[in-house]
């Protein structure tokens, strides 16, 4: 049986360990020490040498006992967190909710993911219950950009599918689709004057550039499409006409070809303004992660409503509208989902989660390593 009372005395273990994002060695030699004492074989990849991170990701590979032929699974959290993460203090409420003190966040996204998968596997382990090969996927830098995940060798996996553990919602959703990000950066370059004398003379790249935006829609494009403006910076002194201006956007969705024509008409938006103001202008845009949709009747997806809804849970489907390491795993061709943990108020000093939930995170954990056995078996008479 999942023991509520250790999975909430380890997350509180884990979130007193400082492990903002780049800062995520001390909390990696005890995952390593941890996952090791649980008798699996754990390997930590060197893609801290790409990221500057303060570890790897740790590849974490539990074998088969009596089910060699079951499908090999994998299931992934990250390590880090966002700031302010440092000299967290947890504390369980009587209603039954974990919160900081207010002055840091928790740390639920996403250690509470990492306690229930070393809670899942103690009890798989004291219960005796058969499996099949499982690797547990713990990566650095998910906060900064996907870093870990980006820099991760996909010949590590030996899986045909995997569940992240990284998702707000009731215990019980699963995240079936998020969309593709693309990072865009655009600089305008105009032609400096003094602002009293002769602006006339000038061409001010913030007016250009307020022109272009004027252009692009933005904010909700479509059901499934968003793009933003999040920074606009340049200019100085007011008595001289600016002439340099750089804006810093990005663009989201779930169809590809959707989020290549918002980079496409945010291109020509900008081009086509600047070449009437007589300025110069660059737009870069890059696909920072690819998306993924699946539905009902993908097998990743019916396993795991398989093992929620035998635990008297219900399961959702839904549409999440960010990205997560999900997004990179299913790049390297190995379907994902993102399973919720139900924490609440992430990124920010009021986050919390219930210990309840934590525990039925881990119960979700073992009933999808079980159904995965329980399908390999009928598949195999």
């Amino acid at each position: 049986m999942i023991s509520q009372e250790r999975i909430v005395k380890e997350f509180m273990e884990l979130v007193q360990i400082d492990s903002e994002t780049t800062q995520e060695q001390e909390v990696s030699v005890i995952l390593k020490r941890k996952f090791s004492e649980l008798g699996l074989h754990v390997v930590e990849d060197n893609s801290q040498e790409l990221t500057g991170h303060g570890a790897g990701n740790l590849i974490i590979t539990w074998e088969a006992d009596s089910l060699e032929n079951a499908p090999h699974i994998f299931f992934t959290c990250h390590m880090d967190t966002v700031t302010p993460g440092k000299g967290i203090k947890p504390t369980l409420h009587e209603d039954g909710w974990i919160t900081s003190d207010g002055t840091t966040i928790l740390g639920a996204d996403d250690k509470a993911g990492v306690a229930a998968l070393l809670e899942a596997i103690r009890v798989i382990q004291e219960q005796k219950i058969p499996h099949g090969q499982v690797q547990f996927i713990i990566t650095a830098g998910e906060e900064s950009g996907l870093k870990g995940a980006r820099s991760f060798d996909p010949t590590n996996i030996d899986a045909a599918f995997g569940y992240a553990l990284d998702s707000n919602g009731e215990i019980g959703a699963i995240a079936v689709a998020a969309p593709t990000q693309a990072k865009i950066k655009m600089s305008i370059t105009g032609k400096s004057a003094h602002a009293g004398v002769n602006p006339e003379d000038g061409i001010s790249a913030i007016q250009v550039a307020s022109k272009a935006i004027a252009r692009m829609k933005l904010g909700r494009i479509d059901h499934e499409t968003t793009a933003n403006i999040g920074k606009f910076f340049g200019g100085g002194a007011t008595n001289i006409v600016c002439d340099y201006v750089e804006l810093d956007a990005e663009a989201r969705s779930i169809v590809q070809e959707k989020v290549d024509k918002q980079i496409a008409d945010m291109r020509e938006a900008l081009e086509v303004t600047a070449r009437e103001c007589g300025a110069q202008c660059e737009f870069v845009g890059e696909i920072v992660y690819p998306a993924f949709n699946f539905n009902e009747n993908d097998a990743v997806v019916q396993l795991a409503e398989r093992a929620i809804t035998s635990l008297g849970l219900t399961s959702r489907l839904f549409h999440s509208g960010g990205g997560s390491d999900a997004n990179i795993f299913n790049g390297f061709g190995i379907p994902t989902v993102n399973l919720a943990l139900g924490y609440e108020n992430i990124h920010t000093t009021k986050e919390r989660i219930k210990a309840a939930d934590m525990a039925k995170a881990a119960e979700v954990v073992v009933a999808i390593i079980q159904e995965s056995g329980k399908e390999t078996a009928t598949k195999g008479k």
